[in-house]
């Protein structure tokens, strides 16, 4: 693996040559070896932006796109995207290219948390500490309508009555514990565990639970949920336990738990519970065709709680995977959003296209009315916008300034940036809820010359988590159906230029 040049703080992009000791009998880069690389590639980014040592806290989702094959070249791009007191965000982006017809495609876009470990003498948080810090946001979000709503998804799916005891699989015939010691060689210079290799132990361990299902070599397609509880070190004896939660037609869902115990708490049967994840797999025949997975019985009231619970998650993901992508972040009362879409259609016709909010109406349904107060100059216009009500609350309305501004390198994306305004003109009303944008807008950057990334950013106050919990956790899809509309009319309007 080699590392690249100087760049940027917190910036670090790595190449490496696909051989057979990383590949799998189908000559695949095999997931595990993958997810070690993307591990040590963000942990070096987000050494260089702290300036010490840094541990995985977490992995947002990751979705595979591509499978590498021996002989191709993976690179693997790190970079701090923020960076908070203890912790920080680290995007990873890792492409393949083929060296005899230098094609380039993308295999998959993560984003990890890391925690810095301080150094120096005075009072310092443990590893446990600032692990805890870093996922308490996470919790905090989730507590405020996840945990509701993922049991309302739960109940629905068992009233849909999709249990059938035909032709079924026990759950217990897919249950595999795997053992590992931690050497020197699978830690940092600080006896910590690497989280890639974690990662590269759970991947092993739930592939063979899924193979015990389809008789085949199962194809890690995406893996959700993975979180660091705590720490492990060198001696300690990590124990893995993988289980199918459930099967969906050509996909299945294995649930792995990760217990350690260093040699104490060995004798005395006294785990620490340091990781867990879902991974979900497909798999394929020699001919490349999807296998079709058996339905599975869960034989105990704790299999058919991750039963229901593995229908609610690929509710979740479906909606959260399609042409969309999304991300938050809740810092205080304030909630970050980010959509990203993928667009076929240049970046210029959506940049013109986004910048004009009197066409939003025909692709948001948020927007009720939407009309031009004063045109600022060329690039600045003030906006009055009307949203409809919702059961229980007043229509709202807002009055914004929209700016738009193009880029000055070809690197740069288009932006258009929204926030709201205070206009004499326009005062507050009886008939609405005046309500505040705090900072959105769209980033556009081009792909190629026929597609583009739209990404969609707004910052909201706890007064709108009302509105948005039910979204964030997957019982509602109105922020992926908003986005897919807008899909929709980019690419039918740019379709007439």
């Amino acid at each position: 693996m080699e590392r690249g040049g100087p760049a940027a703080g917190g910036s670090v992009c790595m190449c490496q040559t696909v051989f057979p000791a990383h590949a799998n009998h189908r000559g695949e880069l095999g997931a595990g070896q993958l997810l070690k690389w993307m591990d040590a590639t963000a942990c070096l980014a987000a050494e260089k932006h702290a300036g010490v040592s840094c541990v995985t806290a977490s992995m947002d989702d990751i979705q595979f796109e591509e499978a590498a094959r021996v002989g191709q070249i993976i690179t693997i791009k790190a970079k701090v995207n923020r960076a908070f007191k203890t912790s920080m965000e680290v995007g990873i982006k890792v492409t393949v290219q083929d060296v005899l017809t230098n094609v380039e495609k993308m295999v998959s876009v993560a984003y990890a948390t890391y925690v810095a470990k301080p150094v120096g003498a005075g009072k310092v948080l443990s590893t446990e500490d600032h692990l805890e810090y870093t996922l308490a946001i996470e919790r905090r979000r989730i507590r405020l309508g996840y945990e509701q709503v993922f049991q309302n998804l739960m109940q629905e799916s068992n009233k849909e009555g999709d249990y059938c005891e035909e032709d079924t699989v026990s759950t217990e015939l897919t249950h595999v514990q795997s053992i590992e010691l931690v050497q020197p060689p699978h830690a940092n210079h600080h006896g910590n565990t690497f989280g890639g290799q974690i990662m590269a132990w759970m991947e092993t361990v739930a592939s063979i639970s899924a193979s015990r299902l389809c008789r085949s070599y199962p194809i890690l397609k995406s893996v959700n949920m993975f979180k660091f509880w705590g720490p492990s070190v060198v001696g300690d004896r990590l124990v893995f336990n993988a289980i199918v939660n459930n099967t969906f037609q050509n996909s299945v869902e294995v649930g792995v738990r990760v217990e350690a115990y260093n040699c104490e708490e060995w004798i005395k049967d006294q785990a620490r519970h340091i990781n867990s994840a879902f991974l979900i797999f497909k798999a394929v025949n020699d001919k490349g065709e999807l296998l079709t997975f058996p339905r599975i019985k869960p034989t105990t009231k704790d299999g058919m709680r991750r039963y229901r619970g593995a229908i609610a998650r690929r509710r979740i993901r479906l909606a959260r995977y399609c042409w969309i992508k999304i991300w938050t972040h809740e810092e205080g009362d304030v909630l970050s959003l980010k959509v990203e879409m993928q667009v076929k259609i240049p970046s210029h016709l959506a940049f013109s296209l986004l910048s004009d909010f009197t066409l939003r109406q025909q692709w948001d349904k948020h927007f009720l009315t939407c009309e031009v107060l004063q045109a600022v100059n060329e690039d600045e216009k003030i906006y009055y916008v009307t949203s409809p009500p919702i059961t229980g609350h007043k229509p709202r309305d807002f009055v914004i300034l929209v700016s738009q501004r193009q880029p000055c390198k070809p690197s740069e994306p288009y932006v258009v940036a929204v926030k709201s305004v205070t206009l004499m003109s326009m005062p507050p009303s009886s008939e609405y809820c005046r309500s505040e944008v705090l900072c959105a807008g769209f980033q556009i950057y081009s792909d190629c010359n026929s597609s583009c990334t739209v990404c969609y950013f707004n910052q909201v106050t706890s007064g709108v988590m009302p509105y948005l919990a039910a979204n964030l956790t997957g019982s509602s899809k109105s922020i992926e159906d908003t986005a897919l509309e807008c899909i929709k009319f980019l690419e039918l309007k740019g379709r007439r230029y």
